[in-house]
């Protein structure tokens, strides 16, 4: 099945793709899988592991909202996946590996969001990026069923979550995608998610983008993956006509001005880094406190601390960091004797 699956590629795929039989591999050889492409192997490999189940509490925008149809991290993840598979197949490239860049890309976020990461970037002398950190969730912190360290990816899985943000090079189209993807999810349902929560309405939205985007959340989102794949076709470079890019930008400044920082969003901040602080030095100074599957991937006479410990926190959900903060740090009920659960 895999080798039809390749040939397929061959006939159907254009000839700029990147093509799942001419990958640049696994740092360690394994043999294929008789049914899935490498970029396949690896989009499941992601899907299964832990660290992609807990984008399901971790904070998009809002953190840790209590009502159902706010956006998650996991969920982001999920649009960015299908706007990226959308473009990748129109324009004839990989979709299996478009998608595995997308479902792994956000594995090494934070806690409460880009705020967290800001918190580490702080608190950790190296430094932290939370696309650096998706990278060694996959090459280091998951592990497969043999014990060893890392999911081994193909590299062009890993160069392209590495690549998904920010100005770098990326060597495959399907890596270009990806930051277009994501940039596109976010905006959008970062606009939807304010307006539900009474944050915005769709007349305070600037005029010139939405006569250009469009007046509806699905329109804005057409537009965009329609304009990407039009303007793509038979070059090398993954681009936005000049209007939509310009129009989506300036979406994108809006939402920085009037959601991202604003004070309702910037309101948590305090309390989220009086909590991540708090840990960070609690567990810097006692190590021991940390669990002991977690200690035990490391070399304890070698490893910087503020790895250790860096690497524990950015793995939280934001329930799961509320509730160890409150473990250590708040004061809990007297039970009576021996712990007795008797009602009084």
């Amino acid at each position: 099945m895999r080798e039809q699956i390749h040939e397929r590629e061959k006939l159907w795929l254009s000839d700029k793709a990147q093509f799942s039989a001419l990958s640049k591999g696994r740092v360690t050889p394994e043999e294929p899988c008789p049914l899935r492409t490498d970029f396949q192997r690896d989009r499941d490999r992601i899907l299964h592991s832990k660290a992609f189940r807990r984008l399901k509490h971790k904070t998009q925008v809002y953190i840790d909202p209590w009502k159902d149809h706010y956006r998650t991290r996991m969920t982001h993840t999920l649009e960015v996946s299908q706007i990226g598979r959308t473009i990748a197949r129109s324009l004839r490239l990989n979709e299996d590996l478009v998608e595995a860049i997308a479902l792994g890309h956000d594995l090494g976020h934070t806690p409460f969001g880009h705020m967290g990461e800001d918190i580490l970037d702080k608190l950790n002398p190296a430094g932290f990026k939370h696309y650096e950190q998706s990278v060694r969730v996959v090459e280091f912190l998951e592990s497969r069923k043999n014990g060893k360290h890392g999911l081994n990816l193909t590299y062009e899985v890993r160069e392209g979550i590495a690549h998904h943000t920010g100005d770098q090079v990326r060597e495959t189209l399907e890596s270009q995608i990806m930051k277009l993807a994501d940039r596109i999810a976010y905006i959008n349902h970062d606009i939807d998610d304010s307006i539900r929560a009474g944050l915005l309405t769709e007349d305070a939205l600037p005029k010139d983008a939405i006569d250009v985007l469009g007046a509806s959340h699905g329109d804005r989102i057409s537009t965009m993956i329609y304009d990407v794949v039009k303007n793509s076709q038979g070059v090398t470079q993954i681009s936005m006509s000049k209007p939509v890019h310009e129009a989506t930008n300036a979406l994108r400044d809006f939402l920085f001005e009037n959601i991202y920082l604003s004070k309702t969003v910037k309101s948590d901040q305090e309390p989220a880094e009086f909590l991540m602080e708090t840990l960070y030095k609690y567990y810097y100074e006692n190590l021991h406190r940390l669990p002991k599957e977690h200690l035990s991937i490391y070399n304890l006479d070698t490893e910087n601390p503020h790895t250790i410990v860096t690497d524990y926190i950015a793995g939280m959900t934001d329930r799961f960091a509320i509730s160890v903060f409150e473990n250590h740090f708040m004061p809990k009920g007297w039970r009576g004797e021996c712990g007795s659960q008797k009602k009084p």
